[in-house]
């Protein structure tokens, strides 16, 4: 028995090799890897104690790698949602490019959560408080604190605005001796024996040394191999799509024949008719 159970690890570790060399070197940084640590509710509870400040702060639940749809009814990925007891919303995200954390990306973040919290007829009283917080590689902001919170205010009075949505970015490279500033050492951690942390470190060596938790990570890795795949695939027949309907557009074929065989909607053909259009 002990030599079957040897033999399927050993099958194992051969199989995802590449995976086990990935989730050694993982670290909170990484999105992906982030976002299972995080599924955890109490290591969400204590992230957000942390970058809030409060010690009042309980969740009640928790969605790794969330979808939500946007207006046109495609899916956005979200790191983290989490939902607290008194429904206060959070979305976390961590970035390792500028690119992905910029000013008009926190506004689309925080317009997500407003448009997937509320049902048809719902009060705008009824929206929930959102907090939309960026854990950045790089101090995106450039003005060299720790953390910077957004919220709108009257320009006249400087009040608070009281539209309860909240935009937050925390500077991952301040590692200073302060509980955010450890929190943030902690992120840059590929050890979890380094990690100032224990309930952090806990939840990171299981994804990395436990049987179960690293056999976890490489199923989770599977499964965004097999997304990629497909969505590249699909992204390619879309393509091949438009092609054909450039193509049929030339021949002066309807645009409800075009619809019917490349299976694209008629809005979309009839921007691809740029010449009728204009």
């Amino acid at each position: 028995m002990a030599e079957a159970e040897k033999e399927r690890q050993l099958d194992f570790e051969r199989k995802h090799e590449k995976d086990l060399q990935y989730i050694r070197n993982f670290r909170l940084m990484d999105d992906d890897f982030m976002s299972k640590v995080f599924e955890d509710k109490t290591c969400a509870e204590f992230l957000l104690q942390i970058i809030l400040n409060r010690d009042d702060l309980i969740v009640q639940e928790v969605h790794g790698q969330h979808d939500l749809k946007n207006l046109q009814g495609r899916s956005v990925r979200l790191d983290i949602l989490a939902i607290d007891k008194s429904n206060q919303v959070y979305n976390i995200e961590v970035q390792r490019s500028d690119r992905g954390a910029g000013a008009k990306r926190a506004r689309y973040n925080s317009s997500l959560l407003d448009a997937n919290l509320t049902e048809a007829g719902d009060a705008y009283d009824a929206l929930n408080e959102t907090y939309v917080i960026f854990i950045t590689e790089r101090d995106v902001l450039k003005r060299s604190l720790p953390i910077y919170h957004i919220n709108r205010i009257i320009e006249e009075t400087g009040e608070s605005f009281g539209d309860e949505a909240h935009i937050i970015y925390v500077n991952s490279q301040i590692k200073d001796e302060t509980a955010l500033g450890r929190l943030m050492h902690d992120f840059s951690c590929t050890d979890p024996d380094d990690m100032s942390y224990p309930i952090l470190a806990q939840r990171v060596r299981y994804f990395k040394e436990d049987k179960k938790g690293v056999a976890t990570m490489c199923r989770a890795m599977e499964e965004m191999r097999a997304e990629a795949a497909e969505k590249a695939a699909s992204e390619a027949r879309h393509a091949q799509s438009v092609e054909s309907a450039k193509s049929m557009l030339a021949d002066g074929l309807p645009y409800e024949t075009i619809a019917r065989y490349t299976n694209l909607p008629i809005e979309e053909i009839k921007a691809l008719d740029k010449p009728k259009s204009a």
